[in-house]
């Protein structure tokens, strides 16, 4: 076994080269054999294996800085600087990330977990060097995906003016989460298509080279070549912004990425590398199905199939059955994505509506423009999306959307703790950023069924900005009893009592109805009220719960800070309120990767926590209370 000699960083440089390959399939293996029990992105790991290698065989790392745009295909690079024996932990609480990050290893470069970054990040770090005068290479990894996210062309028009090396290495797998849309995608096939063209010119110079005075022949020439290739391969979109190409290469022959990375070492400028690259390599079953092994769950290696924790249907599966019947009745319903039709389930809307179905690349900021602008048409545009993804956008929907007041309806998906992908990924900030934008509205249902009224609500009854968030997994599908039609800024009271009212938002009713009978079983008297709105919320209802009790506690899967509770709780102290407040939400920091019910726990939002805390508090209140009278 090779991969027994990687132990330690930079033990990849001791082997003989005529071990490379086997290493290879030995990491493909390892991988496959890892992610089969704990989960993880396959895919994208499989289909840099070769490339990584020749990274570290050929960069001095930690010195060089290698820098992983989104950073999900870093698996190979963690067992090449010392984490193999970290996999069974990984993306577990407490145990190695999914992606690069700087407190974990100095040879990550980078924190990263969105897309289209590493090349501005790439730059910063070349300024730095500049300015230090320290002697070390930069090189930025970046997907073809993540090219179509215009942070990348910004950082591309920036890049050209570098004086010093900079390496870029654009990794080509025609895929993001799904298949890559656009022109950009267009570019590339037509370079990847292009071997003629470079089998030609090293057949030309070697022979130029060989003939009397041929290397003032072959200068000659290239000071033409620019003109030559424009003829031969029309789209040299990267060397027309002055930086140099280099390729494309077949990303799975590690002697010939050795050999480019050495060329590109040598540049003393801005050079980009295009590795051509297959999503899945080694797996055929991520080979054939590349998305639905780009972040996948437990699964059984010999057939590929997901082992299933549960049949309940997820949020997003709920989201997809009724957009679609919606959209069978009212021709202006469009849907909008970010490159992820599947994980927001659009993947049926656009078989079924492919005339009313977008697919925008990876390009949050310019889809919520281009959706501001379908509803200035008159279309009903519904934009899913991740909760951390949105937050790309906050400019986009505070000026072009909310400030028109467009009828653009926000399915803001994996709201909440999502788990194991981390800090980059927890969509714990959007009731904190959605409810401060004036005229937006902003909806938590507490179950699937509401999930559907909220959004026939917000399609067919509402007018103006409307972002419904709901979490990750399967829908909740208790309180089938309670289906009281949706009101604008009402919330729905579930069990009215007295002494302590639980207001709970979205999938914290679940929670809250656990809260409640664990109060109920100590003798407390207890309502409870689905907020539903978040924005506006219900201030009548606030003012009817301080009538007759005596603790209001909000709880909410969001940080503390500009979340509801905290806005329940100002109310109540604004108009000095008869009543005491206690807020359940997260703290405002960023949460580490675990499990849904640790990360609960350990902040302290779970069933139990917030029944202790509760306890604590109104035996309090009624002491004071008591002492008062």
């Amino acid at each position: 076994m090779i991969l027994e000699k990687i132990n330690k960083p930079n033990d990849i440089k001791k082997l003989d080269p005529i071990e490379y390959n086997q290493l290879a399939d030995e990491i493909r293996q390892f991988l496959i054999e890892k992610i089969s029990v704990s989960g993880g992105h396959l895919a994208s790991n499989l289909g840099v294996v070769e490339l990584t290698m020749a990274l570290h065989l050929v960069f001095n790392l930690p010195q060089d800085k290698l820098i992983w745009d989104v950073g999900h295909q870093s698996y190979t690079h963690k067992i090449l600087t010392g984490r193999k024996n970290q996999f069974d932990q990984l993306r577990k609480f407490g145990g190695m990330s999914g992606f690069p990050k700087r407190n974990e290893s100095d040879y990550d470069a980078f924190d990263t977990g969105h897309s289209s970054t590493s090349i501005s990040a790439g730059l910063g770090y070349v300024a730095a060097r500049e300015i230090s005068r320290e002697p070390y290479n930069v090189i930025s990894v970046i997907g073809d995906g993540a090219l179509t996210g215009g942070m990348a062309y910004e950082a591309l028009n920036n890049a050209s003016r570098v004086k010093s090396n900079f390496i870029i290495v654009l990794n080509d797998n025609k895929m993001s989460i799904s298949e890559n849309v656009g022109g950009i995608s267009n570019v590339l096939s037509e370079i990847r298509s292009s071997d003629s063209y470079y089998d030609l010119k090293e057949g030309v110079m070697n022979t130029l080279y060989k003939l009397p005075k041929g290397d003032a022949l072959v200068s000659k020439i290239r000071k033409t070549k620019s003109n030559i290739k424009q003829l031969i391969i029309p789209n040299q979109f990267f060397e027309g912004m002055g930086i140099s190409y280099l390729g494309p290469v077949n990303g799975h022959d590690i002697d010939k990425l050795i050999k480019i990375f050495r060329v590109a070492k040598r540049i003393d400028h801005a050079v980009l590398i295009h590795v051509v690259t297959q999503k899945g390599h080694g797996y055929k079953p991520a080979e054939r199905n590349p998305s639905k092994f780009h972040g996948v769950s437990p699964f059984d290696i010999k057939t590929g199939n997901v082992i299933k924790s549960s049949n309940r249907s997820s949020y997003s599966d709920v989201f997809s059955e009724k957009i679609c019947e919606l959209a069978k009745k009212d021709k202006r319903i469009t849907a909008v994505t970010a490159a992820m039709p599947d994980g927001t389930g659009l993947k049926k809307f656009s078989k079924w509506f492919p005339e009313r179905f977008y697919d925008v690349g990876i390009a949050e900021e310019h889809a919520v423009t281009f959706s501001a602008g379908m509803a200035a048409g008159g279309m009903k545009p519904v934009f899913a999306v991740y909760s951390s993804f949105l937050q790309r956008a906050y400019d986009q929907i505070l000026h072009d959307v909310c400030i028109q007041q467009l009828h653009v309806v926000f399915a803001v998906d994996r709201a909440g703790l999502v788990g194991s992908d981390g800090e980059t990924h927890q969509g714990i900030f959007d009731l904190s950023f959605l409810s401060s934008i004036p005229n937006m509205t902003v909806f938590a249902p507490k179950n699937a069924w509401e999930l559907k009224a909220g959004l026939e609500f917000a399609l067919e009854e509402f007018e103006g900005p409307f972002a419904i968030r709901y979490p990750r997994g399967a829908a909740f599908e208790g309180f089938e009893e309670f289906q009281e039609p949706v009101v604008y800024g009402k919330s729905e009271p579930l069990y009215m009592e007295h002494g302590i009212a639980l207001v709970a938002v979205g999938n914290m009713v679940e929670v809250a109805d656990h809260v409640r009978n664990n109060l109920k079983e100590k003798g407390y008297e207890v309502s409870l009220v689905n907020a539903r709105f978040v924005k506006p919320f219900d201030e009548s209802m606030i003012f009817k719960l301080c009538s007759d009790h005596q603790l209001i506690v909000t709880m909410e899967e969001n940080v503390q800070t500009g979340g509801f509770g905290e806005r329940v709780c100002q109310l109540v102290e604004e108009l000095e309120l008869d009543v005491n407040t206690l807020n359940i939400s997260l703290p405002d920091d960023y949460i580490e990767h675990g499990s849904v019910d640790i990360l609960k726990a350990e902040t302290g939002i779970d069933a139990e926590t917030v029944t202790e805390r509760i306890v604590s508090v109104y035996e309090n209140v009624k002491v004071q209370k008591h002492s008062e009278e």
